[in-house]
């Protein structure tokens, strides 16, 4: 008798005796199983051998085959574990965008065609392997590198203003949406007195080969004008809030000065029209490669990474991004990839998630 059943149903509804039933009557081709149920092909077969399942709408005979399970540096893919994550909120749930599933994939902002390639070009083997991290980001990197417009974002802002440009005038500057791409046109950007920069393309005491902004230095703006640095304004702490400079009107593309030579170009947000928005900046999950690294007595629960999220909330974009719907991607130029985020991002309040950074690491 079946322990729950009695002998209402005598047939108890085996894993074995289920699994190449259900692909027949659904007419699988093939059931793809990890490597633990190598061991239970034999019964696979035998069911299909002496069980008749034909009917209507059924086609062919199902085929079982078994793969070795994937590993990704830098992050954990047992179930149970991520299981533990979520349960003890180490990471938001099961979307959250450090984790790799679909979900967490799709939220990071992985698009499907990267995650296929990569797919692809790891193939399918029956014995366990471990793959970098690396070269998964550089499967996604290449696709967004292709497809991703690019736009200009201020992630840590430090206010500049020309002191030498007219106030109140803007200028609508033309910009590639993508050089990779020619058919993805231009857009407009604004350029007026007042600025933000990053705080890193300034030094008030540069190293000798920083070729960025400094005291009585010089740099370009992307797509825009030359700047030098004529002073540094600080508040009571000493801390640097902005830089007074001036531009060389005869420096911008079509002008006379263009092609004076500067030894380094940043980007720019023109202050007046600048959409704050929120950044997450994401980084491996784990800080060994293999999770099962951990000191004597410990689990992989030891080798989180502390710092694999960083919010900023004090980014300033260029405006073209107020247009944003959520799941749209950019590469913020000398920044990395970004993706809009579809659960937090609202009207008004534009959040976008780090897929990965421009520098490829992967050797190929």
């Amino acid at each position: 008798s079946h322990h729950r059943a009695g002998d209402k149903w005598c047939i108890y509804p085996m894993y074995d005796f289920a699994h190449p039933l259900e692909d027949a009557f659904e007419s699988i081709t093939h059931s793809l199983c990890s490597i633990e149920f190598a061991d239970h092909n034999e019964l696979y077969e035998w069911f299909l051998d002496n069980i008749d399942y034909s009917g209507p709408g059924i086609e062919g005979r199902p085929k079982q085959i078994e793969f070795a399970r994937l590993n990704i540096t830098n992050t954990v893919m047992s179930k149970r574990k991520l299981r533990r994550l979520v349960e003890e909120g180490v990471v938001e749930g099961w979307d959250d965008p450090r984790m790799p599933t679909i979900a967490g994939l799709r939220r990071r902002g992985y698009s499907p065609q990267a995650i296929q390639n990569f797919c692809e070009r790891i193939g399918v083997a029956r014995s366990d392997s471990t793959v970098d991290m690396a070269f998964l980001e550089h499967c996604v990197r290449e696709d967004l590198n292709e497809h991703a417009e690019r736009l200009m974002a201020v992630l840590r802002p430090l206010k500049i203003t020309l002191e030498n440009y007219p106030e109140g005038q803007v200028e609508w500057l033309p910009i590639e949406n993508n050089p990779e791409n020619p058919a993805a046109g231009e857009r407009q950007v604004p350029f007026s007195r007042e600025l933000y920069i990053e705080q890193a393309d300034f030094m008030e005491d540069p190293p000798r080969k920083f070729y960025r902004l400094a005291p009585g230095r010089e740099m370009r703006l992307k797509g825009a004008y030359i700047i030098k640095c004529e002073r540094v304004v600080k508040d009571e702490a000493g801390n640097i809030v902005e830089l007074i400079c001036t531009y060389d009107p005869e420096s911008k593309s079509g002008m006379p000065g263009a092609n004076r030579k500067v030894k380094a170009t940043a980007h720019w947000v023109s202050a007046a029209h600048a959409v704050k928005i929120t950044a997450r900046l994401y980084d491996h999950l784990l800080l060994t490669a293999n999770p099962d690294d951990a000191p004597e007595g410990q689990d992989f629960m030891a080798n989180l990474n502390p710092d694999s999220l960083e919010v900023l909330t004090e980014c300033m974009a260029e405006p073209s991004i107020a247009s944003a719907k959520p799941g749209d991607r950019f590469q913020f130029l000398r920044q990395g990839y970004f993706h809009v985020d579809p659960v937090d991002s609202k009207d008004g309040e534009i959040v976008v998630n780090r897929i990965v950074g421009l520098r490829d690491t992967w050797k190929k």
